[in-house]
């Protein structure tokens, strides 16, 4: 009888696990789409490694995860496509977008429809899957990634033709190309993962930790951790500019002209970036001063508009949604908290 219920409590935990893990794949999924379409290569970076490790612990997927699974994987190929050397496959000759295609392919099954989206974008693959090559000088690799990508069916022929005349010309910035770049790829991506986020809005992670955030106002303190990791990063990458300008040997104390411009496209892109994210987070709220540092100020009063406002936020999004309200009310240095707290003196008093 012990034994028999040491067997049952294994085979309930291993349940819970899976049940786990697969909630762990739903927010791994959410979240490298919603980086992938925002830019965020850090944060995509992050969740990729998250996905992966959670990937490779399923043995057998249910019907429902393939989908999510292959989503991960054509995303982690994509933003990798143009980094020949980056490898996913066995054969090191299948290049980034050429394992993406697999993947592709593999999510058109799980489609109940497809669409002319689809079309677009596995037509896109395949051509980009060539030009990267051709764009960085690989015409023979081109030729052998239009043989493995295109078939001979009547549909792949006209579209393989030209393909093989523009590898001959060796020139990669011919029209057809520069049509179907790789822009519109992200593009036309970008318009499949929010399809696919609207059919999919139930995370039960993501909705559970964002009841917790709400209900103990952690959205300000998690925005001034990011902001202060961001501050952080531009100083550690200003420490090694400065170092790397100090190392430079020079008679005159100055870079060569290569060299300055290039140090000085980098400064730009990392202010460019840093400022970015502040203003992506300074659209979220406003986010108010701690409270050691507001100990013995006055209160402010809410005024009659700001009672509107909250009301209004509460008709549209519902008791509880206090963030959301936060956002698309305009409110003046208010949080969550506050808002919440101002609701319940507003039912007190009705």
């Amino acid at each position: 009888m012990a034994a028999e219920a040491v067997a049952s409590g294994g085979s309930a935990a291993l349940a819970a696990e899976a049940v786990a893990a697969g909630w762990v794949l739903e927010l791994s999924c959410c979240c490298l789409c919603r980086h992938f379409a925002e830019g965020r290569a850090a944060e995509f970076g992050r969740w990729r490694a998250v996905a992966q490790a959670v990937i490779s612990g399923f043995s057998k997927l249910a019907t429902h995860q393939k989908k999510m699974v292959y989503l991960c994987q054509l995303l982690i190929r994509i933003a990798n496509g143009k980094e020949l050397e980056c490898n996913f496959e066995k054969d090191p000759r299948i290049s980034p977008l050429e394992s993406a295609l697999s993947f592709w392919t593999l999510l058109e099954r799980e489609e109940s429809k497809l669409d002319k989206l689809h079309e677009d974008i596995r037509r896109l693959i395949q051509i980009q899957a060539v030009a990267v090559h051709m764009e960085k000088g690989y015409f023979k690799e081109a030729a052998e990634v239009l043989e493995r990508v295109f078939t001979y069916s009547e549909s792949d022929k006209p579209l393989r033709g030209k393909l093989a005349t523009i590898i001959k010309s060796k020139d990669p910035y011919i029209p057809l190309l520069q049509s179907f770049n790789y822009d519109l790829l992200i593009s036309k991506v970008k318009s499949y993962i929010e399809r696919f986020r609207k059919e999919n809005e139930k995370n039960f992670l993501l909705q559970a930790a964002m009841e917790q955030v709400e209900s103990k106002g952690l959205e300000a303190v998690v925005l001034q951790n990011i902001t202060v990791n961001v501050n952080k990063e531009e100083e550690n990458n200003l420490e090694t500019t400065q170092r790397f300008t100090e190392e430079q040997p020079s008679t005159t104390n100055q870079l060569p002209e290569d060299a300055t411009k290039s140090i000085r496209r980098r400064r730009s892109k990392r202010k460019c970036r840093a400022s970015n994210v502040l203003q992506s987070l300074n659209s979220l709220q406003n986010v108010e001063e701690l409270d050691t540092q507001t100990c013995g100020r006055r209160r402010r009063l809410w005024t009659l508009e700001e009672d509107k406002k909250l009301k209004s936020g509460v008709r549209e999004f519902g008791v509880g949604n206090w963030a959301k309200i936060l956002v698309h009310g305009d409110f003046n240095n208010r949080t969550s908290v506050m808002l919440k707290d101002r609701w319940r003196t507003l039912s007190k008093i009705k």
